[in-house]
């Protein structure tokens, strides 16, 4: 479930994956899967808003990661999350918390320790890379014909 990382400038994270301090899973499992019914169709929807923005020379857009943003900002969701996950850091005596699970990537210093999401790999295509001085970084996978590919790959996910 978790583990702690001791990094390459001697601070020790938290590494957690973040689902169990998702608020709207845990008190809410068919809003739950209402959620997931409608990423399925956003993610399709998605698929044919790119193929048009591709058409027109215009590049990817995540509707899918914005639509996600927007409805979780609404509710203070990723606030919420980002707090209770540096109060568990804090509770292992970690001076930082690396985790996922929200799919938003960002790297801060609230709450007191560093906060570290990588983000993922399927919307924002999006990871977390360490470098040999502890410094971390994210990562933005930006090359137009790997999206174009993954938007097809979305685009067969969606119809199955």
């Amino acid at each position: 479930d978790s583990v702690i990382h001791q990094g390459a400038d001697g601070r020790r994270y938290l590494v957690i994956h973040g689902d169990h301090f998702d608020k709207v899973i845990e008190h809410a499992q068919s809003f739950a899967a209402l959620g997931h019914r409608a990423n399925r169709v956003a993610l399709a929807i998605n698929a044919a808003v790119n193929h048009v923005r591709r058409s027109m020379g215009l590049p990817y857009w995540p509707l899918t990661q914005w639509a996600k943003r927007k409805f979780k900002n609404a509710i203070n969701y990723i606030g919420d999350f980002e707090m209770a996950l540096a109060d568990v850091a804090k509770r292992h005596g970690a001076d930082g918390v690396i985790c996922g699970h929200i799919h938003h990537a960002v790297i801060h210093e609230n709450f007191g320790i560093r906060y570290i999401n990588c983000g993922d790999w399927i919307e924002s295509c999006t990871a977390v890379v360490e470098h040999e001085a502890g410094n971390f970084e994210i990562l933005e996978w930006m090359d137009r014909e790997s999206r174009n590919q993954r938007t097809l790959s979305l685009q067969k996910a969606g119809a199955g």
